[in-house]
């Protein structure tokens, strides 16, 4: 498939893609503070640099875009037409070092908990789904784990 716009627009449109203060990451954290959890934002300190980070729980909390991490049989997740080869690989590499991060948190002590994107946008009502981890003992949970089958 061919891309829509020249290569110049679909540079700047990749690059203005931000890493931090995403849409469902402000939507999270909204959902938080309204629920009376205080965190801690991006803490460069422990693997990942963290979204959030819950000290007093001691969680940290991913929410991952479906696209740049690759979430598992997502519609979001689709690979790009042009540019395969870099893409994947890229992706991949994204996909890998979540999992060492993760591993690597959960060594450390840490309780993680995956917020998806996908999640976020279709699951509207259901974001309280994740109130029973962010108290309990489970020291690792993605949530959804299963993406949306259609939107």
């Amino acid at each position: 498939m061919i891309d829509v716009v020249d290569k110049q627009t679909r540079s700047r449109m990749m690059s203005a893609v931000k890493g931090k203060n995403t849409a469902p990451e402000l939507r999270v954290r909204r959902y938080l503070h309204k629920e009376g959890f205080r965190f801690r934002l991006h803490r460069n300190d422990l693997p990942g640099s963290p979204d959030l980070v819950l000290p007093k729980y001691h969680l940290v909390i991913f929410v991952h875009g479906c696209f740049w991490h690759q979430h598992p049989n997502c519609r979001y997740a689709a690979m790009l037409a042009t540019h395969n080869r870099f893409w994947s690989k890229k992706l991949e590499d994204n996909s890998k070092r979540d999992l060492m991060q993760v591993d690597e948190l959960i060594n450390a002590g840490w309780r993680v908990l995956v917020v998806w994107e996908c999640g976020l946008k279709h699951c509207n009502e259901q974001i309280d789904q994740i109130l029973p981890f962010l108290t309990g003992d489970t020291s690792f949970m993605i949530w959804p784990n299963t993406p949306p089958k259609s939107v």
